[in-house]
């Protein structure tokens, strides 16, 4: 788990063994995504969709995407009410052993996705604009 990619922050990450995983599912039902659940039915879990499954609209925000090893990322979205909580958070998808949510992809696997979070460092805050000296949109 890194910080950055390279000299790229990110707001989001993957554990190898949710990558590998997430390969396996690629196979099985095409390219996947991710949208970063607000806590309803299923909790706070990441849900796992093959995409086109799952519409974002515009009032879902884009952390960021994943490389598992594949041709193309996997998007991780999360509602924009959700990331107004969030935003000074950065999230790790693991996946650990148990019962998935009910529409993720990994459901029947045995396994199920989790997020691991963390408060971003100071200079994930400046990069992100959140530092000490940042004026946010909403307050100007």
């Amino acid at each position: 788990m890194t910080t950055t990619d390279g000299d790229r922050y990110t707001r989001v990450d993957v554990t190898d063994d949710a990558a590998a995983l997430l390969r396996t599912l690629t196979l099985q039902h095409g390219p996947l995504m991710f949208h970063q659940s607000g806590g309803c039915c299923d909790g706070s879990a990441p849900m796992c969709y093959p995409v086109g499954m799952f519409l974002t609209g515009p009032s879902d925000v884009k952390l960021d995407a994943l490389d598992v090893g594949l041709d193309d990322p996997i998007d991780v979205f999360i509602s924009e009410a959700q990331f107004e909580y969030w935003k000074y958070t950065h999230l790790t998808i693991d996946v650990v052993p148990g019962r998935g949510a009910g529409f993720s992809v990994e459901g029947p696997t045995g396994m199920r996705f989790i997020v691991r979070s963390r408060m971003l460092t100071e200079a994930e805050l400046e990069h992100f604009g959140l530092g000490p000296g940042a004026v946010s949109a909403r307050s100007r």
